[in-house]
């Protein structure tokens, strides 16, 4: 086992070096400036369409749930262990300075967010039971033909198992040690609770799961919102020393302090980006699969609604629970993990521990229920349809493992495969970049003419 540990270390090393963060950098700038900064100049236009989104009142739209649960049904991957532990582990690694490189991530990621679902709507096909289907493996075969095929094979299949890792066991991991931390509950209690929950939401299908999404995650992200804004009015006139902290940390390296070991300008960069990716999935892949199930005929109003995941997750969330991790000292205890969240959350607020207890349960079940739907679709397009139901049953019943196993390896392998995924996705975006300028440039055209009609 220390063999395969060894290897997988060493792959991972390669995968999230340096090539890895310029490409994800690199194609988010590419199609930011190709775009003319749209997805930031038009987010008050993806919020619009978001709202409206809620009810699709055309017949003649076709998909299968609504703009708004589509995108719910992403951020229910999306948001999750990354927003609670993921960014803590970011500070403890790379200093205050990570949280500037994660919101630097999240900016040209609104792009390649954008990108994506508008891939994912041109080229989505319709399964033999009706649904529609789409994401990064048919953009690659319907968008850059036969002989790209191989590569959305490779994308289906690193999909199909990183949804086992951090879409399954790392995520009920985690929810059995918060539950167990905090309220005493054993771990093999959590698991079989959770196994039952899933299971019974996922033989629902798509539009079951974008059900559950559409009511639990706006609610759950309001919540955590909401208390990690009281941390922040609670310690308000330490925000702007935090701002310059952040601002200051992110070229200049930080010296060691209290528990904080130090940090490197190079682990700012490299873990705000990865930590970054890792929570938003913007270049990922993932979240195009869930845009594509989408009631619309406009593949760019879906992407101005797609690209709201991503800054709702890191600009909004992220951003929450750093500045709560900063503003209270907290990142200097030697916490890490969500164990500094709840530190944090927990001096500022009498019950601070139990809400981000709470809130870490909720969103990793609600992430293993929109990466069921990721990796559901990886294995249908590897093996058909009939793969489908045995799928749902073995993702089902492997929560309880993860509930009640030690993940060191899990965690390293499922971030290894993460990357594995962003590679072909990332060729694909680029390749297929004139394809979503095209459309852009002739949606915004329509409208315009269509104001000056009016």
């Amino acid at each position: 086992m220390e063999a395969v540990t060894s290897f997988v270390s060493t792959i991972n090393g390669i995968v999230w070096g340096i090539p890895m963060l310029v490409m994800i950098l690199g194609v988010g700038l590419f199609l930011s400036i190709g775009l003319k900064l749209m997805p930031i100049l038009k987010l008050g236009t993806g919020f619009k369409l978001l709202w409206s989104g809620r009810t699709v009142t055309d017949e003649s739209e076709k998909g299968d749930v609504s703009p708004f649960n589509a995108l719910m049904t992403s951020l229910s991957a999306t948001i999750g262990t990354g927003n609670i532990a993921g960014v803590a582990t970011a500070i403890v690694i790379g200093g205050p300075g990570a949280l500037f490189w994660m919101w630097c991530t999240a900016l040209v990621g609104m792009a390649t967010k954008f990108a994506e679902a508008v891939l994912a709507v041109k080229f989505r096909e319709t399964d033999s039971n009706g649904d529609h289907v789409g994401g990064p493996m048919y953009y690659i075969k319907n968008g850059l033909g036969q002989k790209w095929a191989w590569l959305g094979t490779a994308f289906a299949f690193f999909g199909m198992f990183a949804g086992f890792g951090i879409g399954n066991t790392v995520q009920s991991n985690s929810v059995a040690d918060a539950l167990s931390s905090n309220f005493n509950v054993p771990s093999w209690v959590t698991g079989l609770v959770l196994m039952v929950l899933v299971g019974a939401v996922l033989m629902g299908g798509i539009k079951r799961i974008a059900e559950v999404a559409g009511k639990l995650v706006p609610l759950m992200t309001v919540f955590y919102i909401t208390a990690g804004l009281a941390v922040l009015v609670v310690y308000i006139d330490q925000i702007p020393a935090a701002f310059e902290l952040i601002i200051h940390s992110a070229f200049n390296p930080v010296a060691a302090q209290g528990g904080f070991a130090g940090a490197a300008v190079w682990a700012a960069i490299r873990f705000g980006v990865a930590r970054g990716v890792f929570s938003n999935e913007a270049g990922l892949g993932s979240a195009p699969i869930a845009h594509a199930a989408a009631k619309t005929n406009n593949p760019v109003k879906q992407g101005l609604v797609a690209m709201l995941g991503t800054f709702i997750d890191t600009i909004i969330v992220c951003s929450i629970t750093g500045l709560a991790i900063i503003v209270s000292g907290a990142w200097t205890s030697g916490e890490n993990g969500a164990a500094l969240t709840s530190y944090a959350f927990s001096h500022a607020l009498p019950l601070g521990n139990y809400i981000v207890a709470i809130a870490l349960a909720i969103f990793a079940f609600t992430t293993i229920l929109g990466w069921s739907f990721y990796s559901e679709k990886c294995v249908q397009y590897l093996f058909g349809d009939k793969a489908v139901k045995p799928f749902r049953l073995i993702f089902t019943l492997v929560v309880p493992i993860g509930a009640i196993s030690s993940l060191e390896f899990i965690w390293l392998l499922a971030d290894t495969l993460n990357a594995m995924m962003a590679l072909p996705n990332l060729v694909a975006l680029m390749l297929l970049s004139p394809v979503v300028f095209g459309l852009t440039r002739e949606y915004f055209v329509k409208q315009k003419a269509l104001k000056k009609a009016v």
